[in-house]
């Protein structure tokens, strides 16, 4: 898998300073395949899944999670698309999603503030319309899932099964649609789904962000991406990644990295103490933050 992924790599006109390979005690690890100044930005990547936050999927793009902006875009139904070129994009799932009444589904996470069940909604949409394979999120580490979560992807499932039953779809599209096929994709994108938040490109968009922020939903959506899911963590991280405008994202060096030297991000707030971020990285992530800043006790 390695293998097929840095093909992919060097196949692109210019392709990025790293490689993917095994780390001594963290799995797969993306590593500089030279140095790297600085303020490089060291490649882009688009989403696999995405799906804007609940909350405002009104104002953002049902595609690509841009902002809605005072002028232009359009609307299809309930759902903002900034341009046609992302109304097109999204030609595929969003014909099966609406094909479907969601909502039974749409109560059930609404009511429990679920997040990751509208991503595996919009993926199953997404294999049925062609758009992907079944297993494309299968090279993806996997989140350990404890009963109780087990318990309640059951219940998601059966919401999700359940509509795409009633919608008619015949059999012979949907036997990927398994109770395994869904909560082995929740595992999937519950350890790597990216918190999506915007760069401020205007005034305008700066206030939307602070009233955003002030409301605890600043992050536009989220999303799952092939390379980027690679990279581990540190809490004294030398790459991050940003957006700017839409879920296509950036990772960029933050200080000069050599040859060689493994690219970490933060996966989480850096601002926090020692002790609240290993319990989030604990809970949330399932391991142990053993960096040079969190066994220094900063």
């Amino acid at each position: 898998m390695f293998h097929h992924l840095r093909r992919r790599l060097l196949c692109t006109a210019a392709a990025p300073p790293i490689r993917v390979a095994l780390t001594e005690s963290s799995g797969r690890g993306v590593f500089a395949t030279r140095p790297i100044s600085a303020g490089e930005v060291l490649h882009s990547a688009q989403p696999l899944v995405s799906h804007p936050s609940p909350p405002l999927i009104h104002e953002v793009c049902y595609s690509c999670l841009r902002r809605k902006s005072g002028s232009g875009g359009g609307s299809s139904g309930s759902c903002y698309f900034c341009s046609d070129a992302c109304r097109e994009h999204a030609k595929g799932f969003h014909g099966v999603e609406k094909k479907a009444d969601w909502s039974l589904f749409d109560d059930h996470c609404s009511s429990r503030g679920l997040k990751y069940p509208y991503m595996a909604k919009r993926l199953a949409c997404m294999v049925i319309s062609g758009a992907v394979s079944a297993d494309c999120l299968d090279i993806l580490q996997p989140a350990r899932l404890h009963q109780g979560t087990l318990t309640e992807m059951e219940e998601e499932f059966a919401l999700l099964d359940s509509t795409f039953r009633k919608a008619g779809f015949q059999e012979e599209i949907t036997t990927f649609l398994t109770k395994e096929w869904y909560i082995n994709v929740l595992a999937r994108i519950r350890i790597n789904a990216f918190r999506i938040e915007l760069v401020a490109s205007s005034y305008e968009d700066l206030l939307s962000s602070a009233v955003a922020s002030v409301s605890c939903d600043a992050a536009v959506g989220n999303a799952v991406y092939m390379l980027p899911s690679f990279y581990n963590h540190d809490c004294d991280p030398n790459t991050h990644i940003v957006w700017l405008a839409s879920a296509d994202a950036r990772l960029k060096a933050l200080r000069n990295i050599e040859e060689g030297e493994e690219l970490r991000i933060c996966y989480i707030d850096a601002s926090m103490d020692v002790d609240a971020r290993q319990r989030i990285l604990a809970d949330g992530f399932g391991f142990e933050c053993r960096c040079q800043r969190c066994l220094s006790g900063d």
